[in-house]
């Protein structure tokens, strides 16, 4: 299987999202959930209201029955993944939705693709959740 393929299966498993529907599950109560390098945020900035997650850590912290999960959120909470261009994003969320959060999905075109839409950002990289 080549990884296009790889791709295209773990994207066919999700809904995924554009800049202004997260916007919209953010305001509503949604997690978005940034697992650029630290040099990216640094760089770029990083989406108003994000939790910052390492790749490395991310199903530890957000499997919703696990004793090393974040706070605030439920297998139902709506959550959306974030890389710089929406690649590793629906990787990570298919793996979501495979330990339980029903409504993990990513960001069509990263955080890139909500930049260029306009929506609000933070400047500067703030440390991940470890």
């Amino acid at each position: 299987m080549s990884v296009e393929e790889f791709l295209e299966d773990a994207r066919a498993e999700i809904d995924r999202v554009t800049p202004e529907q997260a916007d919209e599950l953010r305001r509503e109560g949604g997690l978005i959930v940034d697992i650029r390098p630290h040099h990216n945020r640094l760089a770029e900035g990083e989406i108003e209201g994000s939790v910052i997650v390492e790749r490395i850590v991310l199903e530890w912290r957000l499997d919703p029955t696990g004793n090393w999960r974040l706070p605030g959120f439920t297998a139902d909470t709506p959550v959306v993944v974030v890389c710089n261009e929406g690649y590793s994003s629906s990787l990570a969320a298919r793996d979501l939705k495979r330990i339980g959060l029903k409504q993990a999905t990513d960001l069509i075109g990263g955080f890139r693709a909500w930049r260029a839409a306009g929506l609000p950002i933070r400047e500067g990289g703030s440390q991940a959740v470890t």
